[in-house]
Parts: C-alpha cells; structure tokens; sequence
C-alpha cells in the first residue's frame, strides 16, 4: 500500500470518531449543558479529514504513487465522510432552535448519490463500459454540500441553515440530472463503443 493510500485509509477511520464526536456534542446540547470541546474536536477532525483529501492526490501525482486501489477507495473515503457528517447533523442540533441540517436535504443527497450507484450498477451489468469522470456540476454540488456543512458546525452567521442547504440542493439536482442524461446516453449506445464521462 502507498503512502498516498495510507492516508487515505487514515481519513475512512477518522469518519467514526468524527460521528461520535458530534453525536455526544448534540446530546450534550439536548441535556442542556453543550460540551464545546466535543464540537471543536469534532470540526478540527472534519476539517483534517477534508484536507487530507488534497494531500493524498498531490502525493500520489507527485511522488508517482497512483494505484488502482487508491483509485477505488479516495472517492469512497470522500462520499463516506461527506454522507456522514450530512446525516449524523441531521440527526442530532448543534445549536438552539433546531440548528441542523434539514431531514429532506439529507434525504435528497441519500437518494442522488443511489442514483448514481444504481445507474453505475445498471451500465456495469448490462456490459456497458464505465469511464467515471468528475463532473464540474458534481464539483460544485461537493463544494455547496461541504459549506452547509461548515455552516452548521462553524455557527460563525446566525441564519437559519436552510439557507445554505436550499443552495445546495439545487447543485445537488443539478448534477443529479447530469448523471442521470449521459447514463441514459451510454446505455442507448452499444457496449462495445468508447465510454463517456458520466459524472
């Protein structure tokens, strides 16, 4: 395993220390006593999580350790720890008055990024070759998911976080839609043509 890939490991392993982190800083919250060290611990570790992402493909493309397990396991490192912070501050308040991320836009990210399993598993079984490409929509939807989630733990503005995460959802239909066209573009073609870049 590369060192790249080492730290990329490292980031899948902070993800439930992170969760834990902020679970007991809601409960602390709900009991009416909020423990602030439980949520700067667990945005420091969100925070180093995110950076590492940035470190392991400069690694990789620098010192020439690209490989096709860190390939497969950066963008589930990545997914895992975006899914996981939307989800866990979904169900727990990291502030008064309700201040978490909305169910139905937790809801609505679960959902797209099944779409997308779904859509991959479809082209893979169907013998259609599968080129996984980043999009730019699907760029800015990560970006817009990670600000409403900086939003929620930062609490540095005191609007309601429905705000960021309506600006979010519309990236994350967007680039939903997106995925959606050119899987259904790729399944029209034959399998045995050049594959197309789906996301």
């Amino acid at each position: 395993m590369t060192f790249a890939s080492k730290i990329t490991v490292t980031r899948i392993l902070m993800v439930p220390v992170f969760a834990v982190l902020a679970i007991y800083y809601g409960k602390s919250i709900e009991e009416g006593h909020p423990e602030e060290w439980l949520r700067w611990w667990a945005l420091g570790i969100f925070i180093t999580a995110s950076a590492s992402d940035g470190l392991d493909g400069w690694i990789a493309r620098r010192f020439n350790q690209r490989s096709k397990f860190g390939a497969t396991i950066d963008p589930i490192a990545d997914k895992l720890l975006l899914l996981t912070g939307i989800i866990t501050l979904s169900l727990v308040d990291w502030g008064e008055n309700g201040w978490r991320i909305p169910l139905w836009f937790c809801a609505l990210v679960i959902v797209r990024d099944f779409v997308i399993l779904g859509g991959c598993a479809i082209l893979h079984y169907t013998n259609h070759s599968l080129d996984i490409k980043p999009h730019w929509s699907g760029k800015v939807c990560t970006v817009t998911q990670m600000f409403a989630l900086g939003w929620v733990m930062l609490r540095v503005v005191p609007f309601d976080p429905i705000y960021p995460c309506i600006v979010a959802a519309i990236f994350t239909l967007w680039s939903g839609y997106v995925y959606l066209r050119r899987g259904m573009r790729r399944l029209r073609d034959s399998p045995d043509t050049q594959p197309d870049s789906l996301i």
